[in-house]
């Protein structure tokens, strides 16, 4: 297991679940577990970026998929972890360079890989909680047509099936923390 790959597999063992054990097994097995053409899944990462209050979430529309999400992508050479992927993707796709990482991975997430064509292979998509300061500004990149904040309670109606549900994790997450 690769320098990278072992740091990924300490922050997945943390999380239950059936999904956290799939990563594991891609992290132990396949070369580069990162590898866009890997099949029948490979790891990314992303993060659901809350205002510190937890009463809006900064989301990206994808410019590909035309949806609402949370930003994520690729893990790239360069990252020393799947919590440093997800926070460079969020500050690459959202333009807010002023985030905080609440705890360790949320969750695991199976969905089909916008990168392939349909059926071809899947994203095993480790997604952390980020804090920002809700007046941050953010800035679109190359991958979307738009970022804003929305509140929570208000998503937008064309946005990935499970964000609402997400949300509400990284809300459970936030409050937890603050809590102690």
């Amino acid at each position: 297991m690769s320098g990278l790959s072992a740091v990924a597999a300490d922050e997945v063992r943390r999380l239950p679940g059936a999904l956290a054990g799939d990563v594991l097994a891609v992290l132990k097995t396949a070369a580069d577990p990162f590898d866009r053409a890997l099949q029948p899944a490979h790891v990314t990462a992303s993060a659901v970026v809350l205002s510190a209050d937890s009463a809006r979430v900064l989301l990206v529309r994808h410019r590909k998929l035309q949806l609402w999400l949370h930003p994520g992508g690729h893990v790239e050479p360069g990252d020393t972890s799947l919590q440093a992927a997800a926070l460079r993707e969020a500050v690459e796709e959202t333009g807010v360079e002023a985030l905080t990482v609440v705890g360790g991975p949320a969750d695991v997430h199976r969905h089909p890989a916008p990168c392939q064509p349909p059926g071809a292979a899947d994203h095993l998509d480790v997604r952390f909680v980020l804090t920002a300061d809700g007046d941050a500004v953010p800035v679109v990149s190359e991958e979307s047509t738009d970022v804003r904040w929305f509140a929570c309670d208000a998503l937008p109606a064309d946005a990935v099936p499970d964000l609402a549900a997400l949300v509400e994790l990284g809300r459970g997450r936030l409050r937890a923390v603050l809590a102690t």
